[in-house]
């Protein structure tokens, strides 16, 4: 009989790709010997279940990638500098957070790095940072004024609706419901999005025409770090 060229894709998720993510994340100690106890009592249990969970994401992913993209192969990934460095990076970062956006992105960073699609190796260690320091509001604005006329239609709102007294405050707190009457939480993210060179503006609150209020604001760096945290797949 034949042996087939590749296993099935759940010995993969269990072998190479496990293997892979499973070095990375063993590579660097994540207490000190003074917490010792402690961790073991408490921080411990969940904290296996988060790396856990993660190594499922990533050996997940790299097999839906080894699907459908052209010449990429798992085993291949095992002498890539770039990809061993990058998964160590997001690994850490991944265990440390408990929110599954966060963690997603981080995901899709390291999946964009195997199959080559990713900016220069400093651009990655730089936006693999962001994602470990923003919060996932940070995520939700910079994904919401990249496309805003986009996402302004699944609330009801277009350009043409928006009146000469309009600011994309409006166009927030309208998507985002949670964050009405939380300006003081907003006005801070979207300063610090602005330093980081990833938004274009560093107020919501201009009064200015519906086209205005529906422009794009994310920068061409705000673009380059969205598209490294989306999916390939």
């Amino acid at each position: 009989m034949t042996k087939p060229k590749y296993d099935p894709p759940e010995r993969k998720i269990g072998d190479v790709a496990h293997a892979l993510v499973k070095g990375a994340i063993g590579s660097a100690p994540l207490v000190g010997n003074f917490a010792a106890e402690l961790f073991g009592i408490v921080i411990a249990p969940p904290l296996d279940k988060r790396r856990a969970e993660w190594m499922d994401q990533i050996a997940q992913g790299l097999t839906e990638v080894e699907g459908k993209v052209e010449g990429f192969r798992i085993e291949d990934l095992s002498n890539n500098d770039a990809f061993i460095s990058i998964i160590m990076h997001a690994s850490q970062a991944a265990i440390r957070s408990h929110q599954a956006e966060k963690r997603e992105a981080l995901r899709n960073a390291v999946l964009n790095v195997a199959i080559g699609k990713a900016p220069e190796e400093d651009l990655q260690l730089m936006f693999l940072n962001l994602v470990d320091s923003f919060t996932t509001w940070h995520l939700r604005i910079l994904r919401l004024f990249q496309t805003p006329e986009e996402h302004g239609k699944k609330v009801g709102m277009s350009p043409d609706q928006i009146s000469f007294a309009g600011s994309p405050s409006d166009l927030l707190e309208k998507y985002y419901s949670d964050l009405q009457g939380k300006r003081v939480i907003y006005d801070q993210i979207v300063s610090e999005l602005h330093s980081r060179g990833l938004f274009g503006i560093d107020s919501l609150h201009s009064t200015m025409t519906g086209r205005g209020v529906f422009a794009k604001r994310t920068t061409e760096l705000g673009d380059q770090f969205l598209n490294f945290i989306t999916s390939p797949i």
